[in-house]
């Protein structure tokens, strides 16, 4: 059964199946905005052999490992049951049923009054070896979106195009591009990744790699509904945005052609997503100092933090800059528009060593 976490102007619900933060609002300016997208079809209509996830696909889950995995796509920690151990006000803390490499996963979701944020932490304890991860969250942009990001080295496609036979893909891969504005596409030309869709029907997948100078990364949906959806993160510890653009893509159930809409927006640490840079020795993130994937600790806790907000944004300007002061973040647009925003400043861990590599031994009595 799914519970309800909310303070004032905002709200989202938890369903332990999967993890997922789901139901998100927020009250602003006198509007509602809901920005979380959810597949239309019913569990019935998905077939016996997919991964469980695609039974409730939607909202924003952790993707641990992300990709392929022995519990199936995207890990346990998206197909599997979560316990609610502690759900004190405006918080809640659960629990994975069963271990990802050995480590025990717990994850936390809180919110603050007046905030238009749900603050997400991961944490591992324990376990062995690497893993690649990501926060899964999926926009919902029916009609249409611009996009906008902190500063990114290079965009990057997997080593193959996601659908070929039964869909269609409209990137080409693998493929590598500095410039977002002109990536290229599959049959020749380019194609605008600041922009939402790129095509009529279509299923890609593209990273970008986050300058290593850089420390708060960001991710900004501007909706012509008139709203902004937000998604930040340490941008040392996550050097990795991924799009998932799934509009209409997919000829096979239980996609038929209807998952229309949907923008992933998936903030990671995961290496085998890109599908050059992943077999180049070393790899460039690594030998930049970024972290390839998360590693685990046998004796000690790791942790993946993540921010998730939307907030009225009526001039539907593109995003030119997010630039986090004290316990203040100021969205500015590319012809001038302007909000502040009041969040957790310190959240984020900007001012310490990357957070998936410093072990975390605080509050973890459950």
């Amino acid at each position: 059964m799914s519970k309800i976490i909310s303070a004032s102007g905002i709200t989202f619900r938890f369903a332990p199946r999967g993890g997922v933060l789901e139901g998100f609002t927020v009250q602003d300016e006198g509007a509602e905005i809901t920005p979380l997208h959810r597949a239309a079809w019913a569990e019935t209509e998905v077939p016996e052999d997919a991964p469980p996830h695609q039974r409730w696909l939607g909202g924003d889950f952790l993707a641990a490992p992300m990709g392929p995995g022995p519990d199936g796509l995207h890990g346990r920690t998206a197909n599997g049951d979560w316990q609610v151990v502690a759900s004190p006000e405006g918080s809640l803390r659960a629990v994975l049923d069963g271990a990802v490499q050995g480590a025990t996963v717990v994850k936390e979701l809180s919110v603050t009054d007046g905030h238009p944020f749900v603050y997400q932490r991961h944490l591992f304890i324990g376990g062995n070896g690497a893993l690649p991860v990501s926060n899964h969250a999926m926009i919902s942009v029916p009609n249409g979106a611009k996009l906008s990001f902190s500063r990114k080295r290079w965009w990057e496609t997997l080593a193959a195009p996601m659908e070929v036979t039964q869909g269609r893909s409209t990137l080409a891969y693998p493929r590598r591009h500095e410039d977002a504005v002109e990536f290229p596409g599959a049959e020749g030309g380019t194609v605008n990744l600041h922009r939402y869709p790129w095509g009529d029907a279509h299923e890609d997948f593209v990273a970008g790699v986050e300058d290593p100078g850089s420390s708060l990364g960001w991710t900004a949906v501007v909706r012509p509904e008139g709203d902004l959806i937000l998604s930040l993160k340490n941008a040392r510890a996550l050097p990795l945005t991924m799009l998932w653009h799934s509009n209409g893509g997919r000829d096979y159930a239980p996609w038929n052609g209807r998952h229309k809409g949907c923008l992933g927006v998936e903030e990671g640490a995961a290496l085998p997503v890109l599908g050059l840079s992943s077999h180049e020795v070393p790899d460039p993130l690594t030998a930049a100092g970024q972290p390839a994937l998360l590693t685990l600790d046998p004796i000690g806790t790791v942790e993946v933090r993540h921010v998730l907000g939307a907030i009225r944004w009526p001039s539907g300007q593109s995003v030119a800059g997010v630039m986090l002061e004290g316990d203040v973040l100021t969205v500015t647009g590319d012809w001038g528009a302007e909000r502040k925003i009041p969040i957790r400043g310190g959240w984020l861990g900007l001012a310490a060593p990357p957070s998936p590599l410093r072990p975390v031994l605080d509050d973890l009595t459950f």
